[in-house]
């Protein structure tokens, strides 16, 4: 989203929750994509965490850190520079607000439209090739991950998931963030600084690639947030919330969030695969046990788009198409 930027200072952060230090997160699941047991793997996985690492995926080490440093070029530029960052809202660059609710970071993006039918507009002083390539490659990437997962679950046809977003009406998205170094964080007296609130993504599926610097969190079934250790090399596949519904649930939209460091900046790029604006989420029939209830009421990804916009970050997007028992 386009917003006005403000400086990095902690009393612009006064608003930003601080949490206090967890634990390192020793069982993250770690899915070799070419494994004959991926398929297996990655159901397990969604259904216990709802996401994991996955590593010999195919993705060239030197697309990540062409855009990488593409990325740090960019958000180093003066800050009048950025600002002037288009496209058009709610596309562009944004600084310190997330969202038109009240919520706040520590944390400058760029989020790029990267729907088939649209021009990917990148900034002038950013490199359109370096964005385009390496989206083409975590496309290919979420596509195949998606028939994998459809094999897992059995779902005919294979790509019944993958084709939601290989469709050229789909709502997909690309942002890069940076979570700049706070030098003033000492100054919390050991607590972390909330560089991204506590939420679930909307989308399908999402792809996410982080430089080698520590900042996200992952919270379990037990309401327990864990860090999950970088790593440059590998990316991390977190099931949306219409991933949640499609699958009735069986499948977790996993909440999670990032903290600010007081020394190294951390850099992170993430692909958002989502359905058309009309596609209509429901869950499957075939993932369904005989007589077991529907979790959610059909809604078009629209409506959950229009409903979440109004929402705050933190909260359960999808209560509002649930079927409440009686």
């Amino acid at each position: 989203m386009v917003v006005l930027s403000q400086p990095a200072t902690l009393d612009h952060c006064s608003l930003i929750k601080t949490c206090k230090p967890t634990g390192v997160f020793t069982g993250i699941p770690v899915i070799d994509l070419r494994d004959g047991e991926a398929k297996t793997l990655i159901v397990k996985a969604c259904e216990e965490f709802g996401f994991f690492k996955l590593v010999n995926h195919g993705v060239p080490i030197e697309l990540m850190t062409r855009l990488e440093t593409e990325a740090l070029r960019f958000f180093n530029l003066p800050q009048s520079e950025k600002d002037e960052a288009g496209p058009p809202a709610p596309f562009g660059y944004g600084n310190k607000r997330i969202g038109l609710n009240g919520d706040v970071g520590w944390i400058e993006y760029l989020l790029l439209n990267t729907n088939p039918l649209a021009s990917l507009n990148t900034p002038e002083n950013f490199s359109r090739y370096a964005v385009k390539e390496y989206i083409e490659a975590v496309k290919r990437l979420a596509f195949e991950v998606l028939e994998v997962m459809g094999d897992g679950l059995k779902i005919e046809p294979r790509d019944a998931l993958s084709g939601l977003i290989r469709d050229e009406k789909s709502d997909s998205c690309f942002r890069l963030n940076h979570y700049p170094p706070c030098s003033e964080l000492q100054a919390l007296s050991g607590r972390n600084l909330i560089g991204f609130g506590e939420h679930t993504d909307p989308q399908i599926i999402s792809i996410l690639r982080s430089n080698n610097t520590s900042g996200l969190q992952i919270c379990l079934r037990d309401r327990t947030w864990v860090s999950v250790p970088p790593d440059q090399t590998s990316f991390i596949i977190n099931v949306g919330d219409a991933l949640q519904v499609l699958s009735n649930g069986r499948l977790r939209s996993v909440r999670h969030r990032v903290l600010a460091g007081s020394v190294k900046s951390r850099v992170s790029m993430i692909y958002f695969g989502g359905p058309p604006m009309s596609e209509k989420i429901a869950p499957i029939p075939s993932l369904m046990a005989k007589g077991e209830e529907r979790l959610y009421k059909e809604f078009t990804w629209w409506e959950y788009k229009n409903s979440a916009s109004k929402s705050r970050l933190g909260d359960n997007r999808l209560g509002l198409f649930e079927n409440k028992t009686q």
